[in-house]
């Protein structure tokens, strides 16, 4: 037991350092990436965030934690056409928490065609979307709920 726990906050550890390729800014946001004050210093860049399961991929957990469902086409398509117009995409899962869900992750996106994305599971100041399942989005500094009728 202590040993599996042991190479649990190893690959935590592992993931955590890992660096990632982030492509230059495109020419969009190329004013929102760039600091005023520095030509040279480069802003995070905004990113949109993609849930994996029940939106990129059928929700499968009921099979374990071990299989991701197929794709949902149409949302496997509008992520191709996000990437291809140069938006930073970050797979948002929940399944980022445990460093073991990683390489699961990480191959059922090759699978599907797609590039070695950043996955995560936090929000941060640059995410400007997030395409999931199970959100109800609220207008901005009101608490007004924005549904569907």
């Amino acid at each position: 037991m202590f040993e599996r726990i042991k190479n649990y906050f190893h690959k935590a550890k592992q993931e955590i350092v890992k660096e990632y390729a982030i492509p230059p800014a495109d020419p969009v946001n190329h004013n929102r990436n760039r600091s005023v004050d520095r030509a040279d210093a480069v802003v995070p860049r905004i990113w949109t965030g993609i849930d994996l399961d029940g939106t990129l991929a059928c929700d499968n957990l009921s099979a374990g934690m071990d299989r991701i469902g197929e794709p949902v086409p149409a949302m496997l398509e509008l992520v191709k056409k996000m990437l291809n117009n140069g938006i930073r995409i970050k797979i948002f899962t929940a399944r980022a928490g445990d460093p073991e869900q990683i390489p699961i992750i990480r191959k059922w996106l090759k699978d599907n065609h797609l590039p070695d994305l950043e996955i995560t599971n936090t929000k941060d100041y640059q995410m400007q979307r997030l395409y999931d399942d199970r959100c109800i989005q609220v207008e901005k500094n009101t608490g007004r709920l924005i549904v569907d009728d």
